[in-house]
């Protein structure tokens, strides 16, 4: 059912050959998402949608649709509006798309509060299995990389951070290092005590936390610098 609407909707809309680039109309399961650079173009781009899936015989739900104006400025988007065909749309401070954490003032502070939060509980369902005596520490290494670092770093290809959230990433993440690698013993007095962070990075030889996500920002920087300038609008296809 979803993918024959998405179907039937994109044909449609390559008939008409709307205005809007193609990274302006996201769609994913049963939800579409738009983007304008200013409340007009969201308007105009809207009532296109709407008027190419009433040809259709699809209508657009005004209790499930809302807007959101991503801006600086505290201020902005609270004297604005977006009402198409005598319904008007809720504006909203803060969603979740496919995942991400989207906020009104565009702050990565919280999408990273989020991720930790769920990395956090990905750890606490693997710590009995990261600090067992029966698994390798080369095991408990691959259990970290598929399972926790995956979803602490979901999305970091457009994260913005400063030295303050990296530190924050470096902390949790040596917290899971420390978890699985142990606690050492000193030779001359005999006693435990936990792993500082350099003798960390000595034991696990990989890119940290911070190294993976900038290579992965730069990765995905390359991707957009090659593509074409055509390539987001829907009637160049």
């Amino acid at each position: 059912m979803t993918i024959n609407f998405d179907l039937v909707l994109w044909l449609r809309m390559r008939k008409n050959i709307f205005p809007f680039p193609l990274y302006a109309f996201l769609t994913y399961a049963n939800g579409v998402n738009m983007l304008g650079g200013s409340i007009h173009t969201l308007k105009e781009n809207a009532e296109a949608l709407v008027a190419a899936t009433r040809e259709i015989g699809l209508e657009i739900s005004a209790d499930k649709t809302k807007y959101m104006v991503m801006t600086r400025d505290q201020n902005a988007g609270r004297n604005h509006s977006v009402r198409i065909n005598n319904s008007t749309f809720e504006t909203m401070e803060e969603f979740k798309y496919l995942g991400t954490t989207l906020t009104h003032q565009n702050s990565i502070p919280e999408e990273i509060k989020s991720r930790s939060r769920l990395g956090n509980a990905c750890y606490q369902s693997v710590q009995n299995l990261l600090s067992s005596m029966l698994l390798s520490k080369n095991l408990k290494i691959k259990i970290y990389r598929t399972t926790i670092l995956p979803v602490v770093l979901y999305g970091c290809e457009t994260w913005s951070l400063t030295l303050r959230e990296e530190r924050k990433l470096r902390v949790f993440e040596n917290m899971v290092f420390r978890r699985i690698f142990g606690p050492r013993r000193e030779e001359m007095t005999g006693k435990w005590r936990r792993l500082h962070n350099e003798e960390l990075n000595d034991l696990y030889s990989s890119p940290n936390f911070v190294r993976v996500m900038k290579s992965r920002r730069m990765r995905w920087a390359g991707h957009v610098a090659r593509m074409g300038e055509e390539r987001g609008r829907i009637g160049s296809w």
